[in-house]
């Protein structure tokens, strides 16, 4: 079994890979009722765009770690994109619905960790 935190680099990389913007680590280790250890949530600019970032996550993955996800959902209409990886859940949204349902903010007493877009 493939350590949390390798898997997470791993996702990054293939968020940036598809230059998915405003990616935030939500590490909920020290939650206790959280329901997994970490959230991993970007975005894109359109439909076409977040299942490009999606895909590359899948495919990065794998590629570089050999682990696969769970289970994937939301690319009837790519508005937000889910990836399970067990301790890991993946969040790729559309602007407007990540604004909607505020993932960070619902889970504000966990450790975020932002990372810069990559130009």
């Amino acid at each position: 079994m493939k350590e949390n935190e390798q898997i997470v680099e791993q996702i990054v990389e293939g968020i940036q890979e598809r230059k998915g913007k405003n990616v935030v680590i939500v590490d909920l280790n020290k939650l206790k009722d959280a329901p997994c250890s970490f959230f991993v949530i970007c975005e894109g600019d359109s439909n076409i765009h977040v299942n490009s970032i999606a895909i590359s996550i899948k495919d990065w993955v794998r590629d570089h770690i050999q682990v696969k996800p769970y289970v994937m959902d939301g690319f009837e209409n790519s508005e937000w994109i889910a990836i399970d990886y067990g301790q890991i859940i993946v969040h790729v949204f559309q602007r407007h619905s990540r604004k909607f349902y505020d993932l960070e903010h619902l889970w504000a007493d966990a450790d975020l960790k932002l990372i810069p877009d990559i130009d």
